[in-house]
């Protein structure tokens, strides 16, 4: 007998698959999504796939540019800052939190992602430089041991990973966070906090640079 999959696992399926769609850049900013194409394409009705858009709209991945056309969003500069503001007051944070909790365990698994980062820089692997650069971050938010502050991440997770993607300065990328990592390591919070604030700060001149083309009108707060 053929087993049904769950509706809503369904949803999850399709979402999950666009979002890394959206985020790897095979879906770009201004591209369409068209339920009846992606209906074809996931071999399932349009009512999972519907949900997953409405749920990319919530997200803040696509945008609905009239009631029956789904358009991937074009970030804004706007858009970029808050992002970035919202970034530097959490990861700085959380940055500080790490160095005074940081275990054995924790200091090993961020090294084993550095290394992991290099061969990948090395490799010039963009999606996989992505994934473990979240996972970097990620594992700083849990070694800072707040459950809180991992739920307050958690919506904006996946934006911060398509801004992540836009950021190619990988090289610089690997060497911040090599420095965020012996600030961790020092278990001197003042220092962590402040190697944080630089990362987000470099990244987000980056970010507008190739985004847009040049540096931001002006810097986070």
């Amino acid at each position: 007998m053929t087993k049904i999959e769950p509706l809503g696992a369904v949803r999850e399926r399709v979402l999950a698959a666009l979002r890394e769609d959206i985020i790897a850049g095979r879906l770009r900013p201004g591209d369409r999504l068209v339920e009846r194409e992606l209906a074809e394409r996931f071999g399932v009705s349009r009512v999972p796939v519907r949900e997953a858009i409405r749920a990319l709209v919530a997200e803040g991945f696509v945008h609905f540019e009239t009631p029956r056309r789904t358009l991937v969003r074009r970030l804004t500069p706007a858009d970029v800052k808050e992002l970035f503001e919202l970034r530097e007051a959490l990861e700085v944070y959380a940055a500080g939190l790490a160095a005074s909790r940081a275990t054995d365990e924790a200091l090993a698994e961020l090294r084993e992602l550095l290394r992991s980062a290099a061969r990948a820089t090395e490799a010039g692997d963009a999606e996989a430089i992505t994934d473990i650069n979240t996972r970097f971050h990620d594992r700083i938010l849990a070694t800072a041991g707040n459950s809180l502050l991992i739920s307050v991440m958690e919506p904006v997770d996946g934006r911060l990973r398509w801004l992540t993607r836009q950021n190619e300065e990988w090289p610089q990328l690997l060497t911040e966070h090599r420095e965020l990592y012996d600030a961790i390591a020092s278990g001197d919070p003042d220092r962590a906090r402040a190697h944080a604030l630089r990362h987000v700060q470099a990244n987000y001149r980056s970010t507008v640079r190739h985004l847009f083309g040049e540096a931001p009108e002006r810097e986070l707060p």
